[in-house]
């Protein structure tokens, strides 16, 4: 083992740890936020960006998976995943 590979695996394993103490307070953080003081305030994730209600309708409207993922800007496998959630 040369002094180059010694380095790199050095920065790895500083990079790995770093990267579990981020988690770890992401998790610490999150569990705060869900234990907060008001009820109604509790963290319930992030709101979610695609409205499946839109995709619903147009499912039923006869839509294409293709021509509604191209009019909302988001994937096919997106409008897939939705339309399997719905059991449509």
């Amino acid at each position: 083992m040369n002094m180059y590979t010694l380095m790199l695996q050095m920065m790895g394993s500083f990079a790995q740890f770093e990267r579990s103490m981020i988690l770890k307070r992401q998790a610490e953080g999150i569990a705060a936020a869900k234990a907060g003081p008001d009820a109604k305030e509790k963290y319930a994730g992030r709101k979610a960006s695609i409205d499946r209600d839109v995709i619903s309708k147009m499912i039923k409207a006869g839509s294409s998976l293709t021509s509604i993922a191209k009019s909302l800007g988001i994937s096919r496998q997106s409008v897939h995943r939705i339309k399997a959630e719905l059991g449509l």
